[in-house]
């Protein structure tokens, strides 16, 4: 059986001097009443968790990766392959997003998942690679991770030829 406790506070004045005048400048607040009640009814989870936890119900959805391959333009100015990883559609919000370059892990940040409008979350990681690294052909993969479930998309130089 679950109870609520419900506080009633009251707000208490000073009295100034034999005037009676209150004044608001020492008042403080006070528990008039604290009640116990069983609840016997369906109380809203918001109520039951709080509100700083949050509760996911639905499907696991693996969820959908695109990768961006580096500009033409940031190759020769700025020598560096810039490749991007969206993770868009997935459930719940704790998928992770990985790299690996050849086989071998690539430590990267990623964004925070954000929600979406149809209630499921959204990502992205951003990899940086040399302009050799890129040009030579490696094998990238962006991979999305959960506990039971994974999804992979991969990519290489020759595939992004304009």
């Amino acid at each position: 059986m679950n109870f609520i406790i419900i506080l009633i506070w009251t707000l208490i004045n000073c009295i100034q001097g034999s005037t009676g005048e209150v004044t608001t400048t020492c008042s403080r607040w006070s528990v008039l009443e604290v009640f116990v009640q069983a609840l016997m009814v369906f109380e809203s989870l918001w109520y039951t968790f709080g509100g700083g936890t949050r509760l996911d119900v639905g499907h696991i959805t693996s969820p959908k990766l695109t990768v961006l391959p580096p500009s033409t333009e940031e190759l020769t100015k700025e020598r560096r392959a810039m490749l991007m990883c969206f993770a868009n559609k997935g459930f719940p919000s704790d998928w992770s997003l990985n790299w690996k370059v050849d086989g071998r892990s690539r430590a990267q940040e990623a964004s925070r998942a954000v929600l979406q409008q149809d209630g499921l979350y959204s990502w992205s990681s951003t990899l940086t690679l040399t302009q050799q690294e890129w040009e030579r052909g490696v094998s990238v993969l962006c991979e999305a991770t959960r506990s039971g479930g994974s999804a992979v998309i991969e990519v290489r130089a020759e595939q992004c030829v304009a």
